[in-house]
């Protein structure tokens, strides 16, 4: 092991036997020191002080038409149409009836390309993490 590598491993060791405050001190000395401000470096401080639940992310999404304008309203239907393979009836009716959910559950991917076609026609469109 090189003597840079037995340096860092004495930092760890000596850094690891630190109390928050002091870590905290540490943090606020090494700034002033070196000119810089480590937000970043708050987390980690933050994490050892409390335990902080992990949320994951949804990879499903329930696609949900809120609103079209009535200046917009053919664009609209035009997408609908396309997205669920309704017809010209019924996709109208749900564009009138909105909010409406057009999609029960859809990947993540799917669900933002639906989500950005609706827009680009000026619908309103929310998606809900499953």
């Amino acid at each position: 092991m090189s003597t840079q590598e037995q340096t860092i491993e004495k930092l760890v060791e000596e850094l690891s036997k630190l109390s928050v405050l002091d870590m905290s001190k540490l943090k606020t000395a090494l700034e002033d020191k070196w000119g810089v401000k480590a937000a970043a470096a708050a987390a980690p401080v933050m994490m050892a002080a409390a335990p902080v639940a992990v949320v994951a992310e949804s990879t499903e999404f329930q696609i949900t038409l809120e609103a079209s304008p009535a200046d917009k309203k053919i664009g609209v239907i035009k997408i609908v149409r396309e997205l669920t393979g309704l017809g010209l009836k019924e996709a109208k009716d749900l564009v009138e009836g909105a909010p409406k959910v057009l999609k029960e559950t859809s990947p993540k991917a799917e669900a933002e390309e639906i989500s950005k076609k609706v827009t680009a026609a000026g619908g309103k469109v929310t998606l809900k993490g499953l």
